[in-house]
């Protein structure tokens, strides 16, 4: 998955993570790791949960982070503070498509219906799932207290 996608900045300049990989952040490979997370957006399935608020602000933050890449030649070239500021920049698209992606994912469940021996598969993305949950929730908060009509 493309949401860690350009390495940890300050891992370039810092001896904490001397261990790690470290990844050399240019232009050309920002504009490589762009275009696949625009790509998985577009698909409709990788993020398929994503807000269209929480997608614009990952493309405003991927516009943020282009800018200060134009014509950068390495991440050590650059002042602390811009590496700072691309830095919170990835944390907020990071966030934001670690959600969508978790949202996203498709878990399906084989269950016998009442009344029948025959197993019955169904899919629904997590997402999906919380939303059912939370109506399920609010109609039988309804019903107790007398708002709703009971379902008999």
């Amino acid at each position: 998955m493309k949401i860690a996608f350009c390495a940890l900045l300050l891992a370039a300049s810092s001896t904490a993570f001397a261990s790690q990989q470290q990844v050399a952040l240019d232009e050309g490979n920002f504009a490589d790791q762009r275009e696949e997370i625009e790509e998985d957006l577009a698909d409709g399935k990788t993020y398929a949960e994503i807000s269209s608020s929480d997608r614009a602000k990952v493309r405003e933050a991927l516009d943020r982070i282009g800018s200060r890449l134009e014509g950068v030649d390495s991440i050590d070239s650059l002042d602390m503070e811009t590496k700072v500021e691309i830095f919170n920049e990835q944390e907020k698209v990071n966030n934001i498509l670690t959600q969508a992606a978790a949202d996203s994912r498709l878990v399906c469940d084989r269950d016998m219906p009442t009344g029948s021996r025959m197993r019955k598969t169904t899919c629904q993305t997590v997402a999906e799932r919380n939303r059912r949950a939370e109506a399920d929730r609010e109609h039988l908060r309804k019903v107790q207290n007398g708002i709703g009509p009971p379902n008999n």
